[in-house]
């Protein structure tokens, strides 16, 4: 069985909007979310920013007792999921719930509450430590409580791989559809990691930025870049067979055409410097839409801004670029940035976030710039878009996600025709 996918729904709440419409309206006017850290005593740290939600109150969204018992991570995942299952207009009329799954994922799942608790077992001893600890701090419960909370009873997963996780659970959502097992799948990421243990990890692992200027500080392929801004926000898109999303007349945003994985099998954080993992990865997606690199309009990279990140898959990009015949007009035509300007670096949500700028992207004809470049760098030769939008009919659109650990995953989603 081979079906088509698409996609009938989205969600999100993240650093630039606190919805689709609020989103997509700062990526218009080239809002960047990244600011002081407020969520904790930035005071401690070397690194100054962050990328946190903005006027985010838990209460506006769950009765007290409901946002108790729930860590941010499993919140901001319900609240994505609303919207996406919202804009879908799926419901038990129209739809099977048996059939409706849920690949919503998360890097590391309720760090913050993880790290409150044990910080309640060191000082007040164990019989102080919440029973609700581990519902709270599992990286698979924001998937199970998206599932409890729409009565959806397919298939309910959770793909645990670093920053590629929200890209891997849209490409396995798109891959479970198309072979017949489900007729309707949530998918996306959703990561709230800032608190005092995670700032110190990644920065101990001088993976942040050491920016003076929050203007300088997520600029992804700018010589100057010097780590990323963490960030976090949750994404969730709805996936469903065509003919399903046909019967009950959906809006249909775009169709995911193709999906690569593949790992590096180098090092637990460095990505192989050859970009062999990336290539790879790139080329599945390519190969499964039956595409070649020349037919991509934009690509939606990972571009985190770190060093070591920007400059292998910008070697990976061109090497594809480069098997091919008319190498430098498909360089100059294909259009390339790193929405992380915007948002920060928000995990393993971060995938999901950028296939709805894709969505959104592909629906207005808009492909969104990396805000903030000024230096270019030589190791990341690409047609990077700059500070200004641009607008262009695009037909094709892939997104990229590289995680800790050697993961790779690039989706493809292609104008619905």
């Amino acid at each position: 069985m081979d079906r088509r996918v698409v996609i009938t729904g989205i969600g999100t709440i993240n650093p630039i909007g606190n919805n689709v419409e609020e989103f997509w309206k700062a990526i218009e006017e080239n809002k960047c979310g990244v600011d002081e850290i407020k969520l904790l005593d930035g005071t401690k740290f070397k690194t100054k920013f962050d990328a946190e939600l903005k006027n985010y109150e838990a209460e506006k969204y769950f009765d007290p007792k409901q946002a108790k018992r729930l860590d941010r991570v499993s919140q901001l995942a319900l609240i994505s999921a609303r919207e996406a299952f919202k804009d879908s207009k799926i419901s038990p009329e129209n739809t099977d719930y048996n059939k409706v799954g849920i690949f919503v994922s998360s890097g590391i799942g309720g760090f913050c509450t993880l790290q409150a608790q044990c910080e309640i077992n060191l000082e007040k001893g164990n019989r102080r430590v919440s029973p609700l600890l581990i519902p709270m701090a599992i990286a698979n419960m924001p998937a199970g409580n998206i599932s409890i909370e729409l009565g959806l009873k397919g298939e309910s997963i959770s793909i645990v791989t670093a920053c590629a996780s929200s890209t891997h659970a849209i490409g396995e959502s798109y891959r479970t559809i198309k072979n017949g097992c489900e007729d309707v799948i949530l998918a996306g990421g959703t990561e709230a990691s800032i608190c005092e243990a995670g700032m110190a990890g990644f920065e101990n692992m001088k993976a942040l930025t050491n920016a003076e200027e929050k203007s300088r500080a997520s600029i992804p392929f700018d010589k100057e870049r010097s780590g990323f801004v963490m960030g976090e926000g949750a994404g969730v898109l709805v996936l469903e067979e065509l003919e399903h999303a046909l019967n009950r007349k959906a809006k249909i945003y775009a169709e995911v055409v193709g999906y690569g994985a593949t790992s590096d099998a180098y090092h637990i954080t460095s990505p192989d410097p050859s970009g062999d993992g990336a290539i790879r990865c790139m080329q599945r997606a390519l190969d499964d839409a039956n595409i070649k690199i020349s037919d991509i309009d934009y690509i939606n990279a990972h571009g985190t801004s770190t060093s070591l990140n920007d400059s292998t898959e910008s070697k990976a990009i061109n090497s594809l670029i480069s098997k091919e015949k008319n190498a430098e007009e498909i360089k100059k035509n294909l259009l390339v940035s790193s929405t992380k300007s915007n948002t920060g670096h928000l995990l393993g949500a971060a995938g999901a976030v950028e296939a709805i700028a894709c969505v959104k992207a592909i629906e207005n004809s808009l492909v969104p710039a990396t805000i903030n470049y000024k230096v270019k760098d030589e190791e990341c030769d690409l047609n990077v878009v700059p500070n200004k939008n641009i607008k262009k009919d695009l037909k094709y659109v892939m997104s990229n996600s590289l995680g800790f650990g050697g993961h790779n995953a690039s989706i493809i989603l292609k104008k619905y025709m």
